[in-house]
């Protein structure tokens, strides 16, 4: 980090440097232009010519600071490009760095839970240390505490202040601004973390010191201590604060400066725009007055030149107010940063100050873990508490006596001097007055929470662990709302600053003035902060003693949880004990399980025995048949049958006995392996629990260990503080004191600087007001949800009495049926009563688990509030430690992992008990329901299996006997009547016996289910425990076991009735057979034995009833069976979903606290509705037992039921109503809960509101944004539109541009040369022009130059008619000398006088056209300028669409986050509609389950009135009542609809129930969701705004840029008219000139002198038209130049139109040649006498020989340089590039006549003329755009060569032209051309045979000399 910063300090530094360098050379610009213009005032001159050339060096200068500035103009705005990416990089860095904050702050705050937990577990050791150090008293072993802390202190504040110092130098130019930025962020980032670790640590001094405190609550010194933390608090906040309030001004500053920077940039913009429109206007005058001197009327311009000058000096006045204006403001600005820089030091020393604070407050920290690790072992170090507090007593008296000394020079300091620290000192005191208030407030607060904390132990966990962590919620949130409001605060500070500077002038004069009021006001502030001060003094003591009083609270709570501790360990024993029973109970279930496995294989063996005995039935049925046939045969046979039956009868006997004895043998056996394996299995689990529990002992000893360890730790810590305490203060002392004498050495400070510090202390007055404000309001928002949390407390509270108070009776209840349980089973085995005796142990171990579950809970909440307290203090994130704190830190993070890694296992164990639990439980509750169903279903099977098989066998002997007796009685009839009246007797005696013994056992076939003590048992099953009456629904599944074999019995039942049926048809037979034998005598037997097949009959259609009914109750059952199946497995399911819905919640973070208690409730509910449920079940089966019992009295007669049944149901009745009025209780506490429910229901409804609210302002918002961005994206569309139509119209007028060029050379093909030369000269320059401006405009100067050209195209078609008329003027002004020349002898002496003027006017021309080159040249360089400029504003406009592409990316991309975050909106909205909609199903499923209680009520009622009812039908019952009965069964049905109604009621309701529970933990998580997307929406609206507001800025720069270029452009335009305008004027005076000459040459026709002197005049005019042809080629030269480099693309079509140019050009000469020479061929016949004319005629054929010669040679070097343009040509334009050399374009091919040209002479020129009008012309070929090359002259070889073929050939020439052009000599050397230097130098050879010089920048030859001269040609001539 410091290397970073380092490095970041040093790039600014470099950076710095650099900006003020470009501020000295740009105000150095400004003071040279402002001489410059002072200078420009001086200089007048009367002369025209050297004023223009002033004018011109003026314009030079003026140009050259042009150009500076402009090059200056791009630095800067290079510089603006790489801050605007400094500036994105610095945000993405300061987004790496938040993210990495928060990851620090949530590591931070699991670091400070984990160290609470901590706390909170040693508090409880630091009691029993304290009880043990009271004991024992030890010496006094005091640390060295005081001095070592105060050096360190003040090294660690100077070192904190000094260390950023240098990476700030100050501000001198923008290029400082985003460095400096970034550099002020990281340093405000990194003081305000540094700020918040301090804060952290007071926290944690606190937090120890309350440790400390609360061990050793009995000395009374806490006010000591407390006081000494609120010192150590004030004085850290003091400095933070301090740190906060200088980054803001430095931040404000910067601003301020900022904004300078900015005005002081766009003066300077809007200057150098000034001085460009001034230049032009320069230009223009410049171009004025350069036309002027070679006319006569130069004279008229003169008056306008000075008013230019005087109008430049006023502007330059004008500019020389502006700068001084600007050095002022820069004057200013410098003093301003001055006093910042001075302010920053000031800044950076203080936090040099903290930072050595901060090391020695480390360095103390460290040495106290030294000493404490030296002292670990001596705990006897408690006891010397007392002494060592004495001591800091007397520290603590002495820092007050410092403190009240330093406050008593604050208040005498402001009275004896008024200056900014003392502002700043009281602001500090009353700072540090009202943090004492608002700490001793937080203290109040604290402890109170802690009270209730300690008092809410024993209750519920989680709810005050959701509650916390809903308090750290809103206190983030409240966190972030303060510092949005510092934001705002600062923002607004900034604003305010930057408009203070603005108006710094106005207010230095105030300064006084507000001083002395500052002082009053003061003095005033002063008194309230002493009034304020003794109240706070007063409100600390009130809450010392409240704090004394919640300590003492304390540690009663904390005997309470001792107590508590106790309760567990006995909790464990008896878990034990009950995982014992939990074992004999798992055996007797296998036990169980083998016997009905070994009942079901005797079942099968009866079943086999059974289908014997019928085939042995069949056979004895066979016999009897024969025995019937055969009479006498008969009785033998009866006997042997009879014997086979004793047999077979003796043999199943036999059997039985067998088998019992078998069956005994094998349960002895499987009971014996049972016990061995439920002795092996109880060893091993009393293994398990031994390492268990030797497991948790080592833990609890270990956890008691490290809260020791600790406890040390914090005491050593806490003395530390203390010893900080006191050196901070010392510290403190000698700050103020060194602030004091800084301000009696500012007493020299500025007044500016004293109002800026006024004003500041002001602002800082009015923050710390609206802070104080803020914090009132906090804390009373804290009292109000303080209050709301004690009430919700005290709610719970009094449910847990409630609880407790159930709980109670329900252990009582408990006792009584345990003791009856264990009555019933001393009749079992005494395995059976060991088994129940360990379940009820391990069911009370279960009970205390689950209350050690609850306290581990408690515990847990208690933790977690702890944590939410710390996050409370510790809302800041920790800073980035330090390089001196690494060390510290590392430790700090090992210590943290080991604590979470020590959490989780103890999480993880605590997870597992829980589970194992749950499990024991389960399997607990299974196995004894289990165990007692199968016991009572084995017992009952047995007992009727038994019961059945006997009651047969015996019906099957009794009817044997019967045949047998009967076959008998017919064998003795048939012997004799005198003993037949003895075996009916004794036959009726028998049958009476065996009626009755039938009649029993049918009764006992009957009654098989429902014996005596079965009926007891479901009694007493119905007094068990109510937890124990759930098991019923186990016995279904056992129920179904018994049907299964219900309905085999029954299968068995029905063949023996079908066997009975088959014997009862027997016996008919026998008696139909004895009335047959005995009809006469044995009547009374036969009447008598009908009565017996009649009582048979009879007794066989009981049975069948009988057995019919218990087919159909058995069907009943089954179907009961299969629905209670049904509604088990639902109820199982939506435990299940319970479960995991209260885990869920468990999980989720409830913001009120309200879901543990909503959870709570429901699993109240469910509890309920389930004992209802099983309670209605058991009530369901009492009464069908009791009906049963009555049917069953009614079948027999027996009789009666006993008292001891009406003793139990009475006795039941009484518990019913006790179960009744504990409904009624948990109906009040479920109406309660449902209350508030519903109250929190509407809360959320009402947050859903306002979230609602939000989302639509968001929209609303969003909305906004997207129509704020479509109308840029429309307005950028039309801008791309617009352009786009203006390339098309440019590109349109380019091509009527080329039309009209090639128009205007066809128009102008028919002027003469002499009056049409300044208009074509005005054309191309206007036409180039404004084909070069066009496409830098761009934006809307087309259409204006279509206008403008198509204006001009008409003006030129006027003007050319009237050229024309002047042509025919002169034409016949030529005829006309022509006809006088004859008359003209005097010729030749007039020529020489002539020859000697022309001589003269050449000279002067030279000098005129040398004045011109100049001028020319710089207008070259100012058009190479403004071509640059142009391309850098190409390349800008370039980047700006670059940019605008790019922010259409990025549009498009936010156009697709505000989509989805329509979206979602839109969602959140349908979840909330939804949401409203559940709370509303939930509001009315509370009320459906309020309902079902009252009908859960009404039901019990409603069973107890039947139980009474069924008690009143016994009673009638023994008086023979049976109407009651049916009564009392249709009760029992409708009772049982009832109950399946409420049931199916009760199922709804915990389906809504979950709904409601999904429904509104799915809106707590949407409304999370939704603040989360709310603040995400708040940021990207800020950003977007942002961007909105620069796009709109770069939007208006560009618009004012573009208005800019076209004002200059039209500016351009207009200075092209006045060009135009000069030149037709110029135009216009050379035919006024033409004219005046014509008028003279009449004059001189009468001799032939005059007519000379006309001529030569004439050829005068010409000449100088010529020079006007020249400069303006050159002028042209100068345009195509600039237009080559701007746009490339004109180059081919300006090359072909300027040679087409020159070849008209070279027509008209040719044509004014050919008038020259007619003129001397009627002088030669008129002046035939002549000796010259011969001469001439020589001259003229050895001219023409040349000329031919010449013409070969150029036909020659044409083929050459068409060969060289193949390979292309690259030479022939270096001398007016200045030596650039080929530049990368394509070769192409030129035209023959371009090279040739150049090199060749006049003469030559003049023959190819001849031959290129001989010859039909093609219109010239376009070249390309970008196929030109730049022109450069050819190599020094070719002008050789053709310079020596000119010469060579002049002789031929002159000799051929004699005869014909005698006038051709003087013609031709009226027109020179500028040889070359080596040329003109020598003076060797004829000026026409010279050719044309490669030296000037030209695409045409320019045709001038400067040194030959016409006259000294004509005298060559002449002497030849």
């Amino acid at each position: 980090m410091s290397s970073w910063l380092g490095g970041i300090g040093s790039g600014l530094g470099q950076s710095l440097g650099q900006v003020g360098g470009s501020l000295s050379s740009f105000t150095g610009q400004i003071s040279n232009f402002t001489k410059d213009m002072l200078l420009e005032g001086v200089e007048e001159v009367g002369d025209a010519a050297t004023e223009l050339q002033v004018s011109n060096s003026r314009l030079a200068e003026v140009e050259a600071a042009f150009t500076s500035q402009k090059s200056e103009y791009d630095r800067l705005r290079k510089l603006y490009a790489e801050l605007e990416e400094k500036l994105e990089a610095s945000e993405i860095q300061i987004k790496g760095q938040s993210a990495e904050y928060r990851s620090l702050l949530q590591q931070k705050d699991v670091e400070i839970s984990h160290l609470k937990a901590r706390q909170s577990g040693l508090q409880e050791e630091v009691q029993t240390l304290q009880q043990s150090a009271q004991s024992s008293s030890g010496g006094p072993a005091l640390l060295p505490v005081t001095t070592s802390a105060s050096s360190t202190t003040s090294s660690s504040v100077s070192s904190f202040l000094s260390r950023p110092s240098g990476s700030h130098q100050g501000f001198h130019s923008d290029e400082m601004d985003l460095s400096d930025v970034i550099w002020s962020q990281q340093e405000i980032n990194r003081l305000s973390t540094e700020v918040l670790r301090l804060e952290a640590e007071v926290a944690h001094w606190r937090r120890m010191s309350q440790a400390s405190t609360a061990a050793g609550s009995g000395n009374g010194d806490q006010s000591d201590i407390h006081k000494l933390q609120r010192t150590i608090k004030d004085l850290r906040e003091e400095m933070s604060r301090e740190v906060d309030e200088h980054q803001h001004e430095l931040a404000a500053l910067q601003d301020a400066q900022r904004q300078k920077l900015a005005d002081i940039t766009r003066r300077h913009r809007d200057e150098l725009a000034e001085y460009e429109e001034r230049i032009e206007e320069l230009e223009e005058q410049i171009q004025s007055g350069g036309s002027q001197p070679a006319s006569p009327s130069d004279a008229s311009k003169l008056p306008d030149l000075e008013k230019t000058v005087g109008s430049l000096q006023e502007a330059a006045d004008r500019r020389e107010e502006q700068l001084e204006e600007l050095s002022a403001r820069l004057e200013e600005a410098q003093k301003k940063q001055s006093s910042l820089q001075l302010e920053k030091e000031e800044v950076q020393e203080e936090n040099a100050g903290l930072l050595q604070n901060y090391t020695r407050l480390q360095a103390s920290v460290s040495e106290l873990q030294t000493r404490v690790q030296e002292q670990e072992g001596k705990a006897l170090q408690k006891a010397q508490l007392d002494n060592e507090i004495q001591v800091l007593r007397k520290k603590l008296t002495d820092t007050e006596i410092e403190m009240e000394r330093l406050k008593s020079l604050a208040e005498a300091e402001p009275k004896e001097e008024v200056e900014h620290a003392d502002i700043l000192e009281l602001n500090t005191i009353i700072g540090t007055l009202r943090q004492e208030k608002e700490v001793v407030e937080q203290e109040k607060l604290d402890l109170q929470q802690r009270l209730k904390l300690a008092e809410e132990q024993l209750s519920s966990g989680k709810e005050e662990a959701e509650s916390g962590e809903w308090e750290s919620l809103e206190d983030l949130k409240a966190e972030l709302q303060r510092r949005e409001k510092a934001l705002r605060n600062t923002e607004e500070e900034r604003d305010t600053l930057m408009s203070e500077l603005e108006e710094l002038d106005q207010q230095n004069q105030e300064a006084t003035q507000h001083m002395i009021s500052v002082k009053e006001q003061l003095s005033g502030q002063l008194k309230e902060a002493e009034a304020e001060m003794t109240r706070l003094t007063a409100e600390l003591s009130k809450t010392k003693d409240l704090k004394k009083e919640l300590e003492q609270e304390l540690e009663t709570q904390k005997e309470k949880i001792s107590q508590s501790a106790f309760t567990l360990n006995d909790l464990h024993m008896s878990k034990q004990q009950l995982e014992g029973t939990v074992k004999e109970l798992r055996d007797k279930l296998g036990l169980a399980q083998e016997k009905s496995k070994e009942a079901r294989r005797e079942t099968t063996a009866l079943k086999k025995t059974l289908q014997e005995r019928e085939e042995q039935l069949c056979a004895a049925r066979t016999k009897l048949d024969q025995a019937g046939e055969r009479g006498t045969e008969a009785q033998g046979d009866t006997e042997k049958l009879a014997g086979k039956e004793r047999e077979f009868s003796e043999l199943r006997r036999e059997l039985d006995e067998l088998r019992r004895s078998q069956e005994k043998v094998l349960s002895e056996d499987y009971e014996l392996k049972m016990e061995n394996r439920k002795l092996i299995t109880e060893s091993e689990e009393a293994n398990r629990h031994m390492k268990e529990s030797q497991t948790s002992l080592n833990r609890s000893v270990r956890e008691k260990d490290t809260r020791i360890e600790a406890l040390k730790l914090e005491k050593n810590q806490l003395e530390g503080e203390l010893r900080q305490a006191e050196s901070t203060l010392t510290e403190q002392a000698k700050q103020y004191q060194q602030t004091i004498e800084e301000l009696t050495r500012a007493r020299s400070m500025d007044a500016s600087a004293l109002q800026t510090e006024h004003e500041r202390a002001i602002k800082l007055n009015q923050e710390k007001d609206m802070e104080i404000s803020q914090l009132k309001r906090d804390i009373e928002q804290l009292a109000s949800d303080h209050r709301d949390t004690n009430e919700m407390l005290s709610i719970t509270v009094a449910g847990q009495k409630q609880l407790t108070d159930l709980l109670q009776e329900k252990d009582v209840f408990l006792d009584t049926l345990k003791q009856n349980a264990s009555d019933l089973q001393a009749e079992m085995e005494n395995s059976i009563s060991v088994a129940t005796k360990e379940a009820d142990t391990l069911r009370q171990a279960l009970e205390e688990k689950d209350k050690q579950l609850g306290g581990m809970k408690e515990e847990n909440s208690h933790l977690k509030e702890e944590i939410d307290r710390l996050r409370d203090q510790q809302s800041r994130p920790l800073p980035l430690s330090e390089p001196r704190t690494l060390d510290i830190i590392t430790e700090l993070e090992t210590e943290i992992t080991q604590l979470k890694s020590s959490r989780n296992r103890q999480e993880e164990e605590v997870q597992t008990l829980r589970r194992t639990l749950e499990e024991h439980q389960a399997s607990l509750l299974l196995s004894q329901h289990s165990l007692q169903a199968q016991q009572s279903e084995l017992e009952q099977a047995h007992a009727r299996h038994q019961q059945t098989t006997l009651n047969y066998d015996r019906l099957i002997h009794a009817r044997e006997d019967e045949i047998s007796r009967l076959q008998l009685t017919v064998d003795q009839l048939s012997e004799s009547r005198g003993r037949a009246d003895s075996p009916p007797v004794r036959g009726d005696v028998i049958l009476q016996e065996e009626k009755t013994q039938t009649l029993n056992q049918d009764n006992g076939n009957e009654k098989h289910d429902l014996s005596k003590v079965e009926i007891e048992k479901l009694v007493r099953g119905i007094k068990e425990k109510e937890t124990e009456i759930s098991q019923l629904n186990e016995k279904n599944l056992s129920l179904t076991r018994q049907l299964d074999q219900l309905l085999v019995s029954r299968d068995e039942v029905g063949k023996l009735s079908q066997v009975i049926l088959q014997k009862d048809l027997e016996i008919q037979a026998l008696h139909a057979r004895v009335t047959l034998g005995g009809v006469g005598g044995h009547a009374q037997d036969i009447m008598y034995l009908q009565q017996q097949i009649q009582a048979y009959a009879v007794e066989r259609e009981q049975v069948l009833a009988v057995l019919n009914e218990k087919t159909r109750e058995n069907s009943q059952l089954r179907s009961d069976y299969h629905r209670l199946m049904d509604i088990m497995a639902g109820k199982e399911a939506a435990l299940l979903k319970l479960q995991q819905e209260n885990q869920r919640l468990s999980n989720m973070s409830d913001p009120s606290g309200s879901q543990e208690m909503f959870k709570e409730t429901i699993q109240n509910l469910s509890r309920i509705i389930r004992e209802k449920d099983i309670e209605i079940d058991a009530l369901t089966q009492k009464c069908q037992t009791l009906v049963t019992v009555l049917q069953a009295s009614g079948g027999g007669d027996s009789g009666g039921v006993s008292s001891n049944q009406f003793e139990e149901l009475l006795q039941e009745r009484d518990t019913l109503k006790q179960q009744v009025k504990k409904m009624e209780e948990w109906k009040q506490q479920v109406i309660t809960t449902v209350k508030n429910m519903q109250h929190e229901s509407a809360q959320l409804q009402e947050e859903l509101i306002k979230l609602q609210g939000q989302v639509s302002e968001d929209s609303d918002c969003s909305s906004k944004l997207t129509v704020d961005y479509s109308r840029l994206i429309q307005s950028y569309e039309q801008k791309e539109r617009r352009l786009g139509s203006l390339s098309q119209e440019l590109a349109h007028v380019q091509q009527t541009i080329t039309k009209l060029s090639s128009t205007k050379d066809v128009l102008l093909g028919k002027l003469d040369s002499v009056v049409q030369t300044p208009e074509v000269i005005a054309a191309h320059s206007s036409g180039p022009l404004l084909t070069a401006e066009a496409p830098s405009q761009q934006t809307s100067a087309a259409e204006v130059n279509i206008e403008k050209l198509q204006e001009e195209l008409a003006r030129l078609q006027a003007q050319l008619a009237e050229r024309e008329n002047t042509i025919r003027t002169i034409q016949e002004n030529n005829h006309r000398l022509s006809n006088s020349a004859n008359a003209s002898e005097i010729e030749q002496r007039s020529q020489a006088e002539g020859a000697r003027q022309v001589k003269e006017r050449l000279e002067a021309l030279q000098r005129s056209v040398r004045e011109k080159d100049l001028l020319i040249k710089s207008k070259g360089d100012q058009l190479s300028q403004v071509s640059e400029a142009l391309r850098n504003r190409e390349n800008d406009n370039e980047v700006l669409k670059q940019a605008v592409t790019n922010l259409k990316e990025r549009a498009l991309i936010l156009e697709m986050d505000v989509k989805k975050l329509k979206e979602e909106n839109e969602l959140v909205a349908a979840r909330s509609r939804e949401k409203e909609s559940e709370f509303r199903a939930l509001q009315e499923t509370n009320m459906q389950v309020s309902l079902l209680l009252r009908e859960k009520e009404f039901e019990l009622s409603a069973v107890s009135e039947k139980a009474a009812t069924v008690e009143k039908m016994l009673q009638d019952r023994e008086q023979g009542k049976s109407g009651e009965l049916n009564q009392l069964l249709n009760k029992l049905k409708s009772m049982q609809d009832k109950a399946v109604a409420f049931q199916q009621e009760r199922d709804q309701v915990m389906m809504a129930l979950k709904q409601k529970q999904m429904e509104t933990t799915a809106v707590q998580a949407e409304l999370q969701h939704v603040r989360d997307k709310e603040q995400r929406l708040n940021l990207e609206l800020e950003r977007l705004r942002n961007h909105l507001l620069e796009i709109e800025e770069s939007y208006t720069r560009e618009a004012v840029s573009s208005e800019d270029r076209e004002t200059e452009l039209r500016r351009r335009v207009a200075m092209l008219d006045e060009k135009l305008a000069t030149s037709s004027s110029a135009v216009e005076n050379a035919s006024q000139q033409a004219s005046m000459q014509v008028e003279s040459l009449q004059e001189q026709l009468s001799g032939a002198v005059k007519q000379r002197d006309d001529a030569l005049a004439h050829l005068r005019t010409s000449q100088e038209q010529v020079n006007q042809y020249a400069v303006s080629l050159s002028n042209l030269q100068m345009v195509l130049e600039q237009f080559q480099q701007e746009e490339k693309a004109m180059y081919s079509s300006e090359l072909e139109r300027l040679k087409r140019d020159k070849e008209e050009w070279r027509r008209k000469a040719e044509r004014l040649e050919d008038q020259a020479s007619a003129l001397q061929i009627n002088l030669d016949e008129a002046n035939a006498a002549l000796d010259s004319a011969s001469r001439l005629t020589d001259q003229l054929d050895l001219k023409e020989e040349q000329m031919e010669e010449l013409n070969k040679q150029g036909e020659l070097q044409l083929l050459m340089l068409e060969e060289d343009g193949r390979h292309g040509v690259t030479g022939w334009v270096s001398s007016w590039l200045g030596g650039r050399g080929a530049q990368s374009v394509p070769n192409t091919p030129q035209r023959p006549t371009s090279t040739s040209v150049l090199n060749s002479s006049f003469s030559e020129m003049f023959v190819k003329f001849l031959e290129i009008e001989s010859t039909p012309s093609l219109p010239a070929p376009r070249l390309p755009v970008h196929d030109i090359k730049p022109l450069s002259a050819p190599p020094p070889r070719r002008t050789a060569a053709s310079a020596s073929s000119t010469a060579t050939g002049a002789a031929a020439a002159a000799k051929r032209a004699g005869d014909s052009n005698p006038f051709l000599a003087p013609r031709s050397a009226a027109v020179p051309l500028l040889a070359s230097s080596g040329s003109a130098g020598s003076g060797g050879g004829h000026l026409l045979m010279k050719p044309i010089s490669d030296n000037l920048p030209t695409f045409t030859p320019v045709p001038v000399s400067a040194e030959a001269s016409a006259g000294a040609v004509l005298k060559d001539l002449l002497k030849q």
